[in-house]
């Protein structure tokens, strides 16, 4: 009897487990192989083993570190403009005011929009012939004549980062909403009896209680931040150029249009590659922080 109850959280756990496997491991570990050949659909008798051959392409490859610059920027930007309308958006639903209940429920719109149809309404939005974003810039006169935003390699990456920042940015409003109603009342009370200013208060109770849950909420959008293509992909392909290309966008290219799937693996390996460091570099952050408590 005590082995069978020792061993029974492993038999609930091994179904969960023989999924994960197959739908996540099994894939990671074909794309790995299949990153060691020289495997082109339309060349089959060209199908060989070259090891190492194509990460030393990438590595030789100008649209390889365009990409991997884009990604890094894309990153960057997009969590962190998430992050701060996100957090201004938790701290305005926390208060109390008329239909409050209303809002934090349309606030989840974004969120729940499919990526294909947020892609095509912003783009349509940034028209450079009837889009409504350049008739109000030019009504308001800000622009002299209409411009085409996702047409140009510089605006192009903030353009597509303004529309995924609209839609990404409930998850922060509401992981931080319910860190916010998670801190004591008292807390502020005690802080308002010693004289605190609000920004004292912010500054010294409402951030730090808020920190755990702001760093696991940037991990997780960081990771589908990075290997978000959808958007991308719908609104201008990855051009004009390679002004949009990141690295999902450029491994989807090189699978689907060139039909490279060897030379596409490669470029998904080392954006895993990347994701790993940055959840080894929280990891160790976190790490360190619970050291310094002790």
């Amino acid at each position: 009897m005590k082995k069978r109850t020792d061993l029974f959280p492993y038999t609930l756990v091994t179904p969960a487990l023989a999924v994960t496997i197959l739908i996540i491991f099994f894939p990671i570990i074909q794309t790995a192989t299949m990153s060691l050949f020289n495997y082109v659909i339309w060349k089959p008798k060209d199908n060989r083993f070259i090891g190492l051959g194509n990460y030393l392409q990438a590595l030789k490859d100008e649209v390889f570190w365009i990409s991997l610059r884009n990604t890094l920027i894309w990153i960057v930007g997009v969590v962190v403009l998430q992050l701060l309308l996100g957090f201004a958006t938790a701290l305005l639903l926390n208060r109390d005011f008329k239909w409050r209940g209303l809002a934090r429920s349309l606030i989840l719109i974004p969120w729940v929009t499919p990526s294909v149809i947020t892609a095509l309404m912003w783009r349509w939005m940034y028209d450079g012939n009837n889009g409504v974003i350049n008739d109000l810039l030019v009504r308001i006169g800000f622009l002299k004549s209409y411009f085409p935003w996702l047409a140009n390699s510089f605006t192009a990456l903030p353009a597509i980062m303004i529309a995924l920042m609209w839609q990404g940015f409930p998850f922060f409003a509401i992981m931080i909403l319910a860190g916010l109603q998670a801190i004591p009342k008292s807390l502020y009370e005690a802080a308002e009896v010693d004289g605190a200013t609000t920004w004292q208060k912010f500054a010294r109770i409402t951030l730090p209680m808020l920190v755990p849950i702001l760093f696991t909420s940037i991990l997780l959008r960081v990771i589908w931040v990075a290997n978000s293509m959808d958007v991308i992909y719908v609104m201008t392909g990855g051009g004009p150029g390679y002004a949009t290309h990141t690295l999902p966008v450029y491994s989807f290219i090189r699978a689907y249009k060139a039909l490279d799937f060897g030379y596409a693996s490669t470029i998904a390996i080392f954006l895993t590659f990347l994701l790993i460091a940055i959840v080894a570099g929280y990891v160790i952050r976190v790490l360190r922080s619970q050291e310094a408590m002790r």
